[in-house]
């Protein structure tokens, strides 16, 4: 038997060795049970991203679900997670599933749980669904074209739901005919065909099926965008936008090609949102974001609040309390006047209609932020250390056992998840253990790039000691 638990977003594992069909089906039995006594809706929402074996997964947990007299709405092709969150809530469904592993290597796949409300489900669902896992289960999987047959199988097109959607927002038009070039990479994930459909012109990089994504994981981050970096660079195009596995991570260039982090894109969608949106709210980011988004909200009066990371977390909070935005170091972010989900695509929308309207450049745009903010800099390493050795380093910041990495002194500390070290004026560094992927993150923030590499070096040289 193997034993299932939920990470930071879902069940992920590597496929078949843990991700198999055979415990797809244990999660899918438990979900079924779990909407069975929560609910007299009887129904779901399935989707899988582009990773291998997605439809057999799906397949797996639609059986399961249609034994246990569960209607299921699901679509015959590929689909992002915001796509399943966004149909979820259309067709008032109870839950929704999307088999992705999101940003993790090809190698995995997952397990995603979405709500009736369009998001991810909250902690206590989720353990919740962990509890009715049974520790064995045989099933019996249908073929998809026969599933399509079934009376209690509703085929949906996600992808025109989520297009028609869009266009009922934005002003595509606008975005189109600005005379700016956009780019898109989409890592050769779910989000592949919407760019294409919304911005006709825009320049395309792995915007093809390819489910072992050329052996590099779908993280939108800068070191696994240097190819769509240089690309801009050496053209025209005026802002890139690339998304994760399935679509529901951002990850951003501007005309220069060089990358804009989630930090700055939360800053960038706050001031258009209050500015010229005229929308108001609470702000929810997660632990590991910058203080500086503190300062932007004090500067319209907004209230900020700091979360579990997780977007899970946010999104309980995005569903209880009147919100502006919802937003991960992860490159996850939520906005009021979508789903209470994360949405690559859609962010990237806003930040494009944002250029279109003002006609400035989006370094021009952080330049004008910084104005508020100040100016700054955040960084990541993500180190693979052997389990004993990770554990060692958690247990030492526990007990506060580091006074000092390199020439930095720590001055104070937070742990609302994960470890964070203040240093001098306004820079940290924070230590945690992913939920998702056997690695130890390391955070930092300073004033600008070079001191964050120094914090992020003196820092690992510390705790590797």
């Amino acid at each position: 038997m193997t034993s299932i638990k939920f990470g930071t977003d879902g069940w992920r594992a590597i496929i078949a060795k843990e991700f198999t069909t055979d415990n797809v089906a244990r999660v899918a039995y438990a979900t079924a049970l779990w909407i069975k006594e929560n609910t007299d809706n009887h129904s779901a929402v399935v989707g899988f991203d582009c990773r291998f074996g997605g439809k057999l997964f799906s397949e797996t947990t639609i059986s399961i679900f249609i034994s246990e007299g569960i209607t299921v709405y699901t679509s015959d092709s590929f689909v992002s997670t915001p796509m399943v969150s966004l149909s979820t809530l259309k067709h008032n469904a109870f839950t929704g599933i999307v088999i992705t592993a999101s940003h993790n290597p090809p190698s995995y796949n997952g397990f995603k749980i979405k709500a009736h409300y369009g998001g991810p489900a909250i902690q206590s669902e989720i353990n919740a669904v962990e509890a009715k896992i049974p520790k064995e289960f045989t099933p019996e999987i249908i073929p998809f074209d026969e599933l399509k047959k079934h009376d209690l199988v509703q085929m949906i097109d996600m992808e025109q739901e989520y297009i028609d959607h869009v266009k009922k927002h934005f002003d595509i038009e606008k975005i189109n005919s600005c005379g700016l070039k956009f780019g898109y990479d989409a890592m050769y994930g779910a989000g592949q065909n919407i760019i294409r459909r919304l911005i006709p012109n825009s320049i395309l990089l792995h915007a093809e099926h390819n489910p072992s994504f050329e052996g590099q994981a779908p993280e939108p981050i800068a070191r696994n965008l240097k190819a769509f970096s240089k690309l801009i660079s050496e053209t025209d195009i005026s802002s890139g936008l690339a998304t994760d596995g399935d679509a529901d991570r951002i990850g951003l260039f501007d005309e220069n090609g060089k990358f804009v982090d989630s930090h700055h894109i939360i800053l960038l969608l706050i001031r258009y949102l209050v500015e010229f949106k005229q929308e108001k709210g609470n702000v929810y980011t997660s632990f590991s974001c910058t203080s500086k988004i503190k300062s932007i909200c004090d500067h319209y009066g907004l209230e900020h609040h700091v979360t579990k990371i997780g977007f899970k977390y946010i999104c309980e909070e995005m569903i209880s309390n009147p919100t502006l935005l919802g937003g991960e170091e992860s490159g996850g972010i939520a906005v009021s006047s979508h789903i209470p989900e994360r949405d690559g695509i859609w962010m990237g929308l806003i930040l494009w209609e944002y250029m279109a309207n003002t006609g400035k450049s989006l370094n021009t745009l952080i330049q004008e932020v910084y104005q508020i903010t100040g100016s700054f800099a955040m960084d990541r390493y993500d180190l693979h250390v052997p389990e004993s050795q990770k554990l060692d380093i958690i247990n030492q910041c526990k007990e506060k056992s580091y006074s000092q990495f390199g020439n930095y002194p720590v001055t104070g500390h937070e742990d609302i998840d994960g470890y964070k070290f203040l240093l001098n004026e306004d820079n940290w560094v924070m230590i945690r253990p992913s939920g998702t992927e056997p690695v130890l993150r390391v955070y930092a923030q300073a004033d600008n790039v070079n001191e964050v590499i120094q914090i992020l070096d003196a820092t690992k040289e510390t705790i590797l000691a």
